[in-house]
Order: structure tokens, then C-alpha cells, then sequence
């Protein structure tokens, strides 16, 4: 009996002890756990395990940032856009990085960006080694300038002149009425859909240039100094009396004029809102939503929709910040403002299909 009873006592002891010694491991844990976080909050480390935890509450879309980059053509008007965004409620902020198509096009395809810009739609081969698959949506729209400085001058060109002047065949301004003085080309030096609508144009009205330079983002110039992106052309320009070259309409500041053009029905227009959407009435987009015309009949000549590239499918969570962003480009509080800065407001037919679009990606 003295030996259940001694048993029975040295139990409870034993539960005791246990007891005591969880108490003081909880004690540790604690504070340990709370010299951890403080040093996660001197190291900045808290807040981002904060906004980890947050995440898994509140279905934050990855902070609501978006990398893109391609187009300088639609640059400023992208710019524009996106620092409204950021000022929504909604809060999306994009990082858009003027580099050019043929940049833009590559990063996509590298998926080392959430999006790619390009003026001029991707092959069918280039869709090909995109995994993911691409959805290209018409994002807005503008004319190509033919761009010059050249003070007194009110410049009209037919086609043949035109192409004459980038075949290197024209080199002094008195050939075109404007006085005596060495007229310079200054072209794209980087790939650049600018080019490839550009040239598009000049091979659809001279087969000397279909037969020689032909079209492309990048190609061999007869004649001229190169410069990158449609900032650098319009920033050598100005630097060069005398020079003449091309840019989207939005970048003829200051010391530019843009020349009237010649086209198809032999009318000579230059470049405004009005002539640059009768022109763009004449291209049928297609069901892909990736149509053009190099040499429209009517308004002014040559004017080209430029698309934003997205990842049909493994968007993640970036997919909200995605459809957010571009349904407020595509919003009319948005596409309105495009003939401000030198763009062409989309057609309302146009803007419709580029929603649907945009919400097929997942």
C-alpha cells in the first residue's frame, strides 16, 4: 500500500516537472520570436514578411506592378497613361521602357517582362517560340511623320520625291523648292516598328525601294546618320538644320515641321486628327485584330495602330494588375486624350474587340 501511495506521489512530481519545463520552452520561444521580428523590422524585413502575410488574406495581385517595354512610337502617350494609373485607386504602377519594337518583341519572347509593345504585330514565328501563347491588342494609333528642319520651307512631297530623298537620289533642298542647302537623312539606328511602317510605305509606292532597301524593322540605309529610338531621330533633327528623317507625329516639336505627302488618290495631306483617322478607317484588322495598309487612299498616307503584347496564358498574379492597366488605356477617359499629344483615338468597333481580347488572357 506505502509503495502505490509513494509511486502514485512521485507521478505527480514528475507531471509537475513536465509542466514547469513547458511553460519556460513556451517563455523562450517568445522571446526569441520577439528579438527576431524586432530584427526583421531593423533589417526592413518586416514589412515585407507583413505584406507576405498580408497577401495570403487579402488576394493582393503582386503589389500591383507591371514591367513592359518595346514601342517608342506610343511612348508618350503609354507615359502619360500609366502615371494616371498610379494615381487610381487601384493603385497599378508600370515601369514602360522606350527601347524600340524589335527590343520589345525580344524581351517578350525572353518573358523577361509582364508585357511587350510593338508597332508592327508579331509572325507567326515569333508567336511560335512564345510558350505561353500572345494575345496583341491595337492599343492606340498615329501617323509617321516625314519630319525636317528646315526654317521657310512648307515642304510637299509626291511619292516619287519621297522615296527619291531616303534612296539618297535627292541630297539638296533646291531639288524640292525649299533653297539651296545639303539636305541630310537621318534614320532609325535600332530595330524599330517605326522603320518597318515607315518602309512598308516607301516599297508600296516605289519599286525601286521594294527592289533595294525593301521593309523591315531594320534594314540597310542608302543614305543618312542613325539615331536611336523616335526621341533620338526627332533630338538629331533638331540639332540639324537641314535634316529631314521620320517620327511618330507626336515628337514634331519646336524647330520640326512635318511635310505633306501624296497619297494613293494623288491628294497631298499632311499629317492631322482628321486626315490620320480617315486613313486608318481604310485598315481591316482582322479577326486577330492585326491588320494594316501601306498606302491608303484616302487622308493622310501613312499611319499604323500599334499593339500592346500579352502572355495568353501563366499570368499569375499579374493578371488583375494586367486587365486593370489596359482596361483604363482602353477607357474613353483615356483614348480620348490621344489626339492632345499627337495620337489617333481609337474606333469605338476597335476598342470593343481589343476588351474582349483582353479578357480571354488567364
Amino acid at each position: 500500500m506505502g509503495s502505490r501511495t509513494n509511486c502514485r506521489g512521485l507521478i505527480q512530481r514528475l507531471l509537475a516537472l513536465k509542466a514547469r519545463f513547458l511553460n519556460l520552452a513556451l517563455v523562450i520561444i517568445h522571446r526569441f520570436m520577439a528579438r527576431r521580428f524586432l530584427a526583421l523590422a531593423a533589417a526592413g524585413g518586416l514589412t515585407a514578411l507583413s505584406l507576405t502575410g498580408c497577401s495570403l488574406f487579402t488576394g493582393s495581385s503582386g503589389g500591383g506592378k507591371l514591367t513592359g517595354a518595346g514601342a517608342s512610337f506610343p511612348a508618350a502617350i503609354y507615359n502619360r497613361w500609366f502615371q494616371q494609373l498610379a494615381q487610381k485607386p487601384e493603385g497599378v504602377k508600370v515601369a514602360y521602357q522606350s527601347v524600340g519594337s524589335g527590343a520589345g518583341v525580344r524581351q517578350f519572347i525572353g518573358e523577361t517582362v509582364d508585357f511587350g509593345a510593338s508597332d508592327v504585330p508579331m509572325k507567326p514565328e515569333q508567336i511560335a517560340q512564345v510558350k505561353r501563347g500572345v494575345v496583341q491588342l491595337p492599343m492606340t494609333a498615329g501617323a509617321i511623320a516625314v519630319a525636317y528642319n528646315k526654317p521657310g520651307c512648307d515642304l510637299k512631297l509626291d511619292q516619287q520625291q519621297l522615296a527619291d530623298v531616303f534612296l539618297g537620289k535627292i541630297t539638296n533642298w533646291k531639288d524640292l523648292g525649299c533653297g539651296d542647302q545639303k539636305l541630310t537623312v537621318v534614320h532609325r539606328s535600332d530595330g524599330s516598328g517605326t522603320t518597318a511602317n515607315f518602309t512598308a510605305h516607301l516599297a508600296a509606292i516605289s519599286p525601286a525601294w521594294a527592289n533595294g532597301p525593301s521593309k523591315g524593322k531594320t534594314i540597310n540605309w542608302p543614305t543618312g546618320v542613325g539615331a536611336k529610338g523616335n526621341e533620338g531621330v526627332a533630338a538629331q533633327l533638331g540639332q540639324l538644320e537641314g535634316g529631314i528623317g521620320y517620327v511618330e507625329v507626336a515628337y514634331v516639336k519646336g524647330a520640326l515641321q512635318a511635310a505633306a505627302l501624296t497619297n494613293a488618290s494623288g491628294e497631298v495631306v499632311k499629317p492631322t486628327a482628321e486626315s490620320e483617322s480617315e486613313a486608318l478607317a481604310s485598315i481591316d484588322l482582322g479577326p486577330d485584330l492585326t491588320g494594316s495598309n501601306p498606302n491608303p487612299a484616302k487622308g493622310y498616307p501613312i499611319v499604323t495602330f500599334t499593339w500592346i503584347l500579352l502572355y495568353k496564358e501563366g499570368n499569375g498574379d499579374k493578371l488583375k494588375p494586367l486587365q486593370t492597366a489596359f482596361e483604363y488605356t482602353l477607357s474613353p477617359e483615356a483614348q480620348q486624350q490621344a489626339p492632345e499629344i499627337g495620337y489617333v483615338t481609337l474606333p469605338d468597333e476597335v476598342v470593343t474587340k481589343a476588351k474582349e481580347a483582353l479578357q480571354t488572357i488567364q
